[in-house]
C-alpha cells in the first residue's frame, strides 16, 4: 500500500479513532480515508483541531517518541483575564497531577492574544457569561501528557473553556474549519515536520 498523509480539523465532541463506540461520534462519521490510515496521537473529544492521519509507521513513531520532541501549538480560551504572572508560570512549567502523581511540566512558550484569534465558531458554542471575562492564549509544548493543557491552565487559576490544537511543527490548520481534510505528500509532511 502506498504511504498516505492527511491533515484534518477534528471537530469538538468527536473521538480520535475510527473504530465505532456505542453512542459516540468518531472520526469515521466525518472522514473517509483508506482503512489502513489512522491518527497519529489523539485529541480528547472535548478538544478540537489538528490531527495527522497516516499509514506511515515511521512517522507515527517519530511524532510520538519523546526523544524527537515536536512543538505542538495550542490556542486556548481560558476563563478570566489571564495575568502576566500566570503566563510566566506556564513558561517555566507547573506541577500537575498525572496518574495520581505530581508531574512538573517542561518549560513552554505562552503568550496572550491581543485580539481574539480567527477560528471557526465551536458547535456547540462555549456558554457565554457576561459577568466573567475570558482571554485567549497561545501555548506551545514539546510534550503531550493526558489533558496536559487543561491541567496547566487550571493550575495557574485560569480554567480552559475551549482548546484547539493549531499546529504540530510546521503543519497547521490555518484556513481550515471543523470537518475539513487535506491530503499531503510525504515530502511536504516530512519537510514541515523535520525540515527535510
Amino acid at each position: 500500500m502506498p504511504l498516505q498523509y492527511f491533515i484534518i480539523y477534528k471537530p469538538f465532541g468527536v473521538l480520535s479513532q475510527f473504530s465505532p463506540v456505542q453512542g459516540k461520534t468518531t472520526l469515521k462519521d466525518f472522514f473517509k480515508v483508506p482503512t489502513d490510515v489512522y491518527p497519529v496521537g489523539r485529541l480528547d473529544s472535548d478538544s478540537e483541531g489538528l490531527l495527522i492521519l497516516t499509514n506511515d509507521k515511521t512517522l507515527n513513531h517519530r511524532l510520538l517518541n519523546p526523544a524527537f520532541a515536536h512543538e505542538r501549538e495550542y490556542w486556548v480560551q481560558v476563563e478570566g483575564e489571564i495575568s502576566e504572572t500566570a503566563l510566566q508560570q506556564l513558561r517555566k512549567g507547573v506541577s500537575i497531577s498525572l496518574d495520581g502523581k505530581s508531574y512538573h511540566t517542561l518549560s513552554s512558550k505562552a503568550e496572550k492574544f491581543e485580539i481574539i484569534p480567527a477560528l471557526p465558531p465551536r458547535n456547540p458554542p462555549i456558554r457565554f457569561r457576561k459577568s466573567v471575562p475570558d482571554s485567549w492564549i497561545r501555548l506551545s509544548l514539546k510534550e503531550g501528557k493526558n489533558r496536559q493543557v487543561r491541567k496547566m491552565t487550571a493550575s495557574v487559576g485560569f480554567p480552559t473553556l475551549r482548546l484547539v490544537r493549531y499546529g504540530i511543527g510546521g503543519i497547521n490548520i490555518s484556513g481550515m474549519k471543523p470537518g475539513d481534510l487535506k491530503e499531503m505528500n510525504q515530502q511536504s509532511v516530512y519537510g514541515l515536520l523535520f525540515g527535510k
